[in-house]
């Protein structure tokens, strides 16, 4: 039988501020992304400047965050909707989906491509090669593992 690591979530403890490697994974991805993104905003096709990046890297975080925590809520808790509307808001104690964050990241690219005056299928064309990078491809995996969110039940079976 495999035994499942037992990792400290907590990266660095700074006095009463912990820092998780969940965390960090977003930080790392989120810069990816930022950098990716500006390198390819330098090309001639792109539909924003290099400049506009770091709005639509804002645009695009709060939309992986919110529609994370509300998707988390709504698929896999709905009933903390009814009991405690608050724990939609209070990402400190966990629960991300993926599912909910790109759903979060389309709203984003359709609000900053009303701004912009750019359309939706330009910039989600824009930012689909540097999305993966935003994942850090087996960091959310690792991270989810170290926080205990990717585990699950022993088999009865043999």
């Amino acid at each position: 039988m495999l035994t499942y690591p037992d990792i400290d979530p907590v990266a660095i403890q700074l006095g009463p501020v912990a820092v998780h490697w969940y965390g960090l994974m977003y930080l790392i991805g989120f810069g990816a992304a930022w950098l990716l993104g500006r390198w390819r905003a330098r090309r001639d096709d792109s539909p924003i400047h290099p400049r506009q990046m770091e709005d639509l890297l804002v645009y695009g975080a709060i939309g992986a965050i919110l529609g994370g925590r509300i998707g988390y809520v709504l698929f896999y808790g709905p009933g903390l909707l009814t009991t405690d509307p608050l724990a939609v808001i209070r990402i400190w104690e966990g629960g991300m989906s993926f599912h909910g964050g790109l759903i979060g990241v389309l709203a984003a690219l359709g609000l900053f491509g009303k701004r912009t005056g750019n359309g939706f299928f330009r910039l989600a064309d824009f930012a689909a090669p540097w999305c993966p990078s935003a994942s850090v491809p087996g960091a959310s995996a690792t991270s989810s593992t170290v926080n205990s969110g990717a585990g699950s039940a022993t088999s009865p079976g043999p």
